[in-house]
């Protein structure tokens, strides 16, 4: 139990074709799209978490590093999921460093929003949450697609404590950004942060929506009421 091979027979057991056939079209693995030449065994997220949990006990660095470096994304979402599950444990001992670090280490392997969007707040948000944050700032200016996804989704960490400082200011330097998956994550964290507190995000949104990409915007303004939706849709509309 624990091993590489042990995971891979456990997570291929849970394999289906009609996921593995569909699963390439739903997380754009096409030429010239955002994940091109992902592949996928068919196996839906919930299996993955079990056995990730059984798992989790007895499987080492090397092997998490193993699965990382699969061209399978099912076997990097389940190291990702290990990689959590050790780092929460790890955490009550204050011995989590090595697991933010691993992270960091194989930080080109997370290469999908859903991999980003499961870990990113679970570990660089609350490893973040009383140190210096100047990693996310530089990974927002980074090329990498994925390093200025894993910056905004870490912020939730942060939200969920009533902190929004860092959102608001990530949020700026992304209403440029040519990536509808930025516009949704981006909209995604102001719409999270408003749910909190209304004040800082609509003051944002004030400022700033008429330069916000329609996605970003539309994500954001979701809960608000019909009214205060169109009025600030009408305020995007009027910068065209």
């Amino acid at each position: 139990m624990g091993d590489l091979k042990s995971i891979i027979r456990d997570l291929k057991s849970h394999a289906t074709k009609e996921k593995a056939a569909f699963l390439p079209y739903f997380f754009k693995t096409g030429k010239g799209e955002y994940a091109e030449g992902d592949r996928f065994h068919g196996i839906v997220v919930p299996d993955q978490r079990k056995i990730a949990e059984h798992h989790t006990p007895t499987t080492s660095k090397d092997t998490i590093i193993s699965l990382l470096d699969s061209p399978f994304h099912e076997e990097r979402l389940t190291a990702l999921f290990i990689l959590c599950n050790k780092f929460q444990a790890d955490k009550k001992t204050s011995k989590e460093k090595k697991w933010v670090d691993l992270y960091l280490k194989k930080v080109d392997r997370i290469n999908n929003w859903d991999l980003v969007d499961t870990t990113a707040h679970i570990i660089l948000g609350q490893w973040l949450e009383n140190k210096n944050r100047t990693i996310l700032y530089r990974f927002a200016k980074d090329k990498s697609l994925w390093k200025n996804r894993i910056a905004v989704v870490a912020t939730l960490h942060f939200i969920r404590k009533n902190d929004f400082q860092d959102i608001l200011q990530l949020s700026e330097i992304m209403l440029h950004h040519p990536h509808d998956l930025m516009h949704k994550a981006t909209g995604w964290m102001l719409r999270e942060a408003w749910k909190r507190k209304k004040e800082p995000v609509e003051n944002f949104l004030n400022q700033f929506a008429h330069k916000m990409p329609r996605t970003m915007l539309r994500y954001a303004i979701e809960r608000m009421s019909e009214p205060k939706r169109k009025a600030y849709l009408s305020i995007k509309l009027q910068s065209y």
